[in-house]
C-alpha cells in the first residue's frame, strides 16, 4: 500500500496511458505503439526524466506493451483467415535481421535521432490517415530481393522507435495492391516478430539511465508494462464498441491531426 501511494501519480498516469492507448486501438484501428511511446515520452519527462533518457525508455517499453497485444490480435485475425503465413515465412528472417540492427542503434545512438525519425513516421502516419483510401502505387509486391529490403526496413525503423509493425507494414503492403484485411492480419503477426526480440534485447542490452523512472530494468518500465497491457486489451473492444456508433472517418481525421502535431512537438525538441 505504501508503494502505491508513494508512486501514485507515476501509476495513475500509466493506467491513463493504457486506457487512452486501447481506447484508441478500437476505436481507429491504430497500432498501440504510435500512441504509446509519444505519450510515455512526454510523461516521463514531466516525471523529470531527461528527454533523451525518456525517448528511450518510451521506445523500450512500448515494445515490450506489443508483445502480448499482438499475440491475441494474431488469434483474432488468423481465425478469420487474414495471417499470410507464406509472406512471414519468407519475411521473418529479414524483419528480424532490421530488429536486431535496430535494437542496437537504440542503445547506442544518442536519442535526439529516435526523437526526430519518430516525428517523421508520425506525421507521415498522419498523412497516410487523412489521405484515406486510395489506389496502390505498385500492381504487385516486387521480387524477392526487394521483399527482403521491404522486410528489413520494417523490422528497423519499427524497433527503433517502439512500433509493432503496423504502422509500417499495413500501407508498404496495401500500396502493393495486397488486399487491406490480410494486409491488416499479417501486421498483427510482424508486429510480434518486431516487438518480442527487440524488447528483450532492450530490456537485457541497455543500460539504465540514471535518471530513469522507477522500476525501470533496462530501457524497459516493468510498472509501466504492468500498467499499461491489461488497460489496453481490456478497452480496445469498448473503443470498437464506441466506433461503431460514431463517424469512424471523422475520427480517423482527428486523430491523424493530433498525430502531426503530436510529431512536430517531437521535432520541435530536436530542432528548438
Amino acid at each position: 500500500m505504501q508503494f502505491i501511494l508513494d508512486n501514485l501519480t507515476v501509476i495513475l498516469s500509466l493506467i491513463g496511458t493504457g486506457v487512452f492507448a486501447g481506447l484508441l486501438a478500437g476505436m481507429l484501428g491504430v497500432g498501440g505503439g504510435i500512441v504509446i511511446v509519444p505519450v510515455l515520452f512526454f510523461l516521463f519527462q514531466a516525471l523529470g526524466v531527461s528527454p533523451e533518457s525518456a525517448m528511450v525508455i518510451a521506445t523500450a517499453t512500448s515494445l515490450a506493451t506489443i508483445v502480448p497485444t499482438s499475440v491475441s490480435s494474431i488469434r483474432a485475425h488468423h481465425s478469420k483467415g487474414n495471417v499470410d503465413f507464406a509472406l512471414l515465412k519468407a519475411w521473418a528472417p529479414f524483419i528480424l535481421v532490421g530488429v536486431l540492427a535496430g535494437s542496437y542503434l537504440v542503445t547506442v545512438l544518442n536519442a535526439t535521432y529516435l526523437t526526430l525519425l519518430f516525428g517523421v513516421i508520425a506525421i507521415l502516419s498522419a498523412i497516410n490517415m487523412l489521405l484515406g483510401k486510395k489506389d496502390a502505387i505498385f500492381s504487385s509486391l516486387p521480387g524477392r530481393i526487394g521483399q527482403w529490403i521491404m522486410a528489413a526496413c520494417i523490422g528497423l525503423f519499427s524497433s527503433m522507435v517502439g512500433i509493432g509493425g503496423g504502422t509500417l507494414t499495413v500501407p508498404t503492403l496495401t500500396f502493393c495492391n495486397y488486399p487491406a484485411h490480410r494486409a491488416v492480419g499479417t501486421a498483427a503477426a510482424v508486429g510480434l516478430i518486431i516487438s518480442l526480440p527487440a524488447a528483450i534485447t532492450l530490456l537485457f542490452a541497455g543500460t539504465t539511465p540514471i535518471d530513469a523512472p522507477f522500476a525501470t530494468y533496462g530501457y524497459v518500465n516493468l510498472l509501466g508494462f504492468i500498467c499499461i497491457v491489461p488497460l489496453t486489451v481490456f478497452f480496445a473492444p469498448i473503443g470498437a464498441t464506441i466506433a461503431s456508433k460514431l463517424d469512424a472517418a471523422m475520427l480517423k481525421k482527428v486523430f491523424a491531426v493530433v498525430l502531426i502535431i503530436t510529431g512536430l512537438r517531437m521535432l520541435a525538441q530536436v530542432f528548438l
